[in-house]
């Protein structure tokens, strides 16, 4: 069959228009093009305007943009302020950082799930060992704490947590190479040469690469130990990239917060922000925003009173569970949703009822056949199953430490809600700290942390979350769909994952067979395997594809 002829659909422009519009589109004369023109302003109005006119793009351009400077500014402004129309605010991008901010702030704005990536300064892979100028950790001096009576008591509880952790770090990176040492590890498999071990290695250049895995992989385990010494006050870096609509929904949040950090933060995003994308955050924080920052105050306040009368005869459990699936969907009645997904594509117009109907009294067999044939075909957990897995729901609590929570905090295709950190529910301390004899200073770390947020909690409950350590457990449940949860277990429990939260999504796993035994077939690549060094496979195969890289 011959190709559609785009060209005589296409706009023809002389060659004085192709000169202009050669700074503001990747091509004149082709029927898909990149919009190039320099500011984002310009390039979200011309999507929105594209919408509602039945010209080309570039038409529209050398119509309407090139000779006014400030139309796109002119365009949002009526189509937001005057028209409401929201979503043409996700037509303008940033990518912002915020740097030097707590792990408390960090994970408040991560809380905005949709339109926002984030990246963060991870806690595996960099140390927080060293002091900045002025002899000072790298941590949150909170404003509100610092002007109280509990300014003493704080700063003592953190510095003793650093300093615990820097303390820690040699004797731990000591210990693991004492209990996993060098030469018991083969480096290099037979793509690159024989795999030997590290003492018959001959050439220098193969006993520099050996040193080097095996160090970093030391060095990210014996950190993945200690971080739980780390007080939710450690500062950390935050990369976001982001559309108008969300960050302006992220500002709103910000400026209505209880916490001073968040509100100043809040300031400052919204300066930066109005410097790039003015016309997609204006409302932020105008008559509009603080509008929207009373109604979440009142809801917030509101549903405190209604928790402080319906909940206060409610005791906590002494020793939650850390993974429990919440009343799982009856299993018969989630096989027919899939399996019902599963053949609606091809019904050929029979409706999803009927099909259902159908599903319902087929034989256990055939609608298992249906289920397994959905997933038989991935070979990797990157081909995740299709969007019949999302008719399923499951929650999940979880009473994980507040390191554990970080990691699993990123996945943002579900709900998640979570309580203010505490010291309430006791402290997560890995095997490995009693076996490198550093259990009696991580203890009295605990415990100097527990004192601050007790006598800070009494009058600040939210800043009293700042002092509490990473090793602290943490209540939350997580709303997912069975592909999410897919995702989630594949990518969480692989070799070099941390292992706290391998383990967590391990049992995640366990539950979910338990509960859906057919359909948790389809989670093919959960890795249920325990492994002593976590990231000595990952660090072989980085040297492998640099040493390949080398040989191009």
């Amino acid at each position: 069959m011959a190709a559609v002829d785009q060209g005589a659909f296409l706009d023809s422009f002389t060659d004085e228009e192709k000169a202009v519009l050669a700074g503001h589109f990747s091509n004149t004369d082709r029927a898909v093009f990149a919009v190039t023109t320099p500011r984002q302003v310009d390039r979200g109005a011309l999507m929105s305007r594209y919408s509602r006119t039945d010209k080309s793009m570039r038409r529209v351009f050398l119509d309407e943009f090139a000779k006014n400077p400030n139309r796109g500014e002119e365009f949002y402004r009526k189509v937001l302020l005057e028209y409401g129309d929201d979503s043409v605010a996700e037509l303008g991008e940033a990518q912002v950082a915020l740097e030097g901010i707590s792990n408390i702030a960090a994970k408040k704005i991560e809380d905005r799930r949709i339109g926002l990536s984030y990246l963060e300064k991870s806690s595996r892979y960099v140390p927080f060992d060293q002091k900045v100028a002025g002899g000072m950790y790298r941590y949150l001096r909170e404003g509100r704490i610092m002007s109280s009576r509990h300014a003493d008591r704080y700063i003592a509880a953190c510095d003793l947590a650093f300093d615990t952790y820097s303390k820690s770090l040699p004797a731990m990176t000591k210990f693991l190479e004492e209990q996993e040492p060098i030469d018991k590890f083969s480096f290099f498999d037979s793509s690159l040469q024989k795999e030997r071990q590290f003492g018959s290695l001959k050439e220098q250049k193969d006993i520099d690469a050996a040193r080097r895995i095996y160090r970093v992989t030391i060095r990210a385990k014996a950190l993945d130990l200690l971080r739980g010494l780390l007080p939710a006050s450690t500062l950390t870096n935050v990369g976001i990239t982001g559309n108008g609509r969300a960050f302006e929904y992220l500002l709103t949040i910000m400026h209505g917060s209880h916490l001073a950090e968040l509100r100043l933060l809040g300031e400052q995003l919204f300066s930066e922000l109005n410097g790039v994308i003015p016309s997609f955050v204006r409302r932020a924080n105008d008559k509009y925003g603080q509008a929207m920052q009373a109604y979440f105050a009142k809801t917030e306040g509101a549903v405190r009173d209604l928790a402080k009368k319906h909940l206060s005869g409610i005791g906590p459990e002494p020793s939650p569970e850390r993974v429990r699936l919440l009343e799982p969907e009856d299993n018969f009645a989630a096989e027919v949703k899939v399996a019902s997904a599963v053949l609606y594509e091809q019904a050929d117009g029979r409706p999803l009822e009927k099909v259902m109907r159908y599903v319902k009294s087929m034989p256990s067999q055939d609608r298992h056949g249906i289920i397994r044939a959905y997933t038989q075909f991935r070979e990797n957990r990157r081909q995740r199953p299709g969007r019949a897995f999302e008719m399923v729901d499951c929650v999940f609590e979880l009473f994980t430490n507040f390191g554990m929570f970080r990691d699993l905090h990123r996945h943002r295709v579900l709900t998640l809600e979570r309580q203010l950190l505490s010291t309430r529910h006791g402290y997560d301390m890995p095997g490995e700290i009693k076996g490198a004899g550093l259990d009696r200073e991580f203890q009295e770390c605990m415990s100097a942390s527990k004192d601050a947020y007790e006598a800070i909690a009494k009058e600040m409950p939210e800043e009293a979350q700042y002092v509490v350590n990473f090793a602290y457990r943490y209540p939350y449940f997580m709303k997912m769909n069975l592909r999410e949860a897919c995702h989630m277990i594949e990518l969480r429990t692989v070799p070099q994952g941390h292992p706290d939260y391998r383990q967590v999504c391990q049992e995640m796993y366990r539950q979910l067979q338990k509960a859906h035994p057919v359909l948790a077939e389809g989670i093919k690549f959960a890795d249920m395997n325990s492994y002593q060094l976590e990231r000595f496979d990952a660090e072989k195969r980085a040297e492998k594809k640099r040493r390949e890289s080398e040989r191009q």
